[in-house]
């Protein structure tokens, strides 16, 4: 006997869940089919845990630097199984905290694996049988997505690991080769550098962090460079020999690379079960499944939301996803923006954050642009934090005077990204608009000011 809902969401994630109780909100009753743990890999395998080992890494280094700030520690040592056990613990306490979460929207989980057998029905297969769940409205699917795997040397959960492993390693590797200088191995470069690990990150492209201006991944690899990370960019990793224990890792037109670990993150795939794919003949580009700005599929009635549609692979991108999907699901009429307003967040050691058109992005649509710059080390805040490193770059649009896009590296500047996304198509007078002192965020106004030829703190400069 099926159940019957007026929703069916596969997959628990960041889109799956919020999808569930923005659903739950509007009078809808849901259910969410989860194959594995609540939350999905944001929670237990990506954004949370990385940024609780981030944390405590940047705690080490503070910690380590303090004699520059007064402080005199005599010891300070990085105490590995107490920083898992920390990140363990966060990650239960939020899975818990969701699960919660869940029930008290009045939003049913089933535990198993999910296949869509026609657009309003679910087979749900569970450890003690099989459950059909039956959706009146429509299914919502929010499966993510896997790291992606190299064919020549495949992972083994050993020595050649993801990111999934990486987040859960025992022992403190003495040498790490990293594969792929995108977000995610630099993030987590940042924490084994920061346990003492020899890190060495392999690129194949020019440059790391490649999807922001190229000032961005010059200024970071020079940070790098200070943590006793290694960058090797224009280059290729061909093989990796792991018969003797240690990983010997070949490099295309340079010298092999020792390593007891080697991560391989050269980014992530969309995921959905292939007979569901089959089953309702669902188009799809490549892995990810297509949709259209209202989130919807090919198929009517069935929506797909975040990392399976391959648009932003951001727990946030797929937040705002579920806002579309819930919505249209329920009867309504919404469509996604402009993907380029949804902020980008790397949490690397100094932070980058960005939203709107970049530079590079304006050069290449043949917009004129001015771009005004404002810098950590002539913030008084920041200098007092002992937290110089880094810049604010704002994009104004010259025909219109309109703010394009901003760009900054910088401590803590994930959480100043939010204001500047507020800059975002404005014309609003940068006079008119009052920035607290002495705070970091005066970094955004310099540049602002800057991208008009009037920044107060800084020399002037012909536009």
């Amino acid at each position: 006997m099926a159940e019957i809902f007026d929703v069916a969401i596969i997959g628990s994630g960041p889109g799956g869940y919020y999808a569930a109780i923005r659903c739950a909100q509007k009078g809808a009753t849901v259910a969410i089919i989860e194959k594995a743990e609540t939350g999905g890999t944001c929670l237990n395998r990506g954004c949370i845990p990385s940024k609780a080992l981030l944390a405590s890494a940047e705690v080490l280094l503070q910690a380590k630097n303090a004699g520059a700030m007064g402080v005199d520690i005599p010891t300070v040592s990085p105490n590995w199984v107490k920083m898992q056990q920390r990140k363990d613990a966060i990650v239960a306490g939020s899975r818990k905290g969701l699960a919660g979460l869940l029930q008290a929207n009045k939003i049913k989980m089933f535990v198993g694996t999910a296949i869509i057998s026609s657009p309003k029905a679910v087979v749900v297969k569970t450890q003690t049988g099989q459950i059909e769940v039956n959706a009146t409205k429509g299914i919502i699917i929010a499966t993510g997505s896997i790291p992606v795997e190299i064919p020549a040397f495949p992972f083994d959960g050993q020595t050649v690991i993801s990111s999934t492993e990486a987040l859960s390693l025992q022992v403190i590797p003495a040498s790490m080769v990293i594969v792929g200088g995108g977000i995610i191995g630099c993030e987590l470069a940042c924490v084994y550098a920061a346990v003492g690990t020899k890190v060495v990150i392999v690129e194949a492209l020019e440059r790391i962090i490649s999807t922001e201006d190229k000032w961005v991944s010059q200024l970071l690899e020079r940070e790098f460079k200070k943590l006793g990370i290694a960058v090797l960019t224009g280059k290729k990793v061909t093989s990796v020999d792991t018969s003797t224990g240690i990983a010997k890792v070949a490099i295309d037109g340079g010298q092999p690379i020792e390593a007891e670990k080697v991560l391989v993150s050269v980014g992530r795939r969309a995921i959905c079960d292939k007979q569901t794919i089959d089953n309702l003949k669902l188009q799809t580009n490549g892995p990810a499944i297509k949709v259209n700005d209202r989130m919807q599929t090919s198929i009517p009635g069935v929506y797909a939301i975040g990392d399976v549609v391959g648009t932003t692979y951001l727990a946030h991108g797929a937040f705002a996803e579920a806002e579309v999907a819930a919505e249209n699901i329920n009867g309504g009429d919404s469509k996604i923006g402009d993907y380029s307003l949804i902020p980008r967040a790397v949490y690397t050691f100094p932070e980058i954050a960005s939203v709107g058109k970049s530079e590079d992005r304006c050069v290449k649509e043949g917009i004129e642009v001015v771009v005004g710059r404002g810098f950590f080390r002539a913030n008084g805040r920041s200098v007092a934090h002992n937290e110089t490193t880094g810049e604010i770059r704002v994009v104004r649009e010259k025909a219109g005077d309109r703010i394009l896009g901003v760009t900054m590296v910088g401590a803590n500047v994930t959480e100043l990204v939010s204001a500047a996304r507020l800059i975002i198509g404005s014309t609003e007078k940068f006079s008119a608009v009052s920035f607290p002192h002495p705070t970091v965020s005066e970094v955004l106004k310099e540049a602002w000011e800057d991208a008009f030829g009037l920044s107060i703190h800084q020399p002037p400069r012909k536009i």
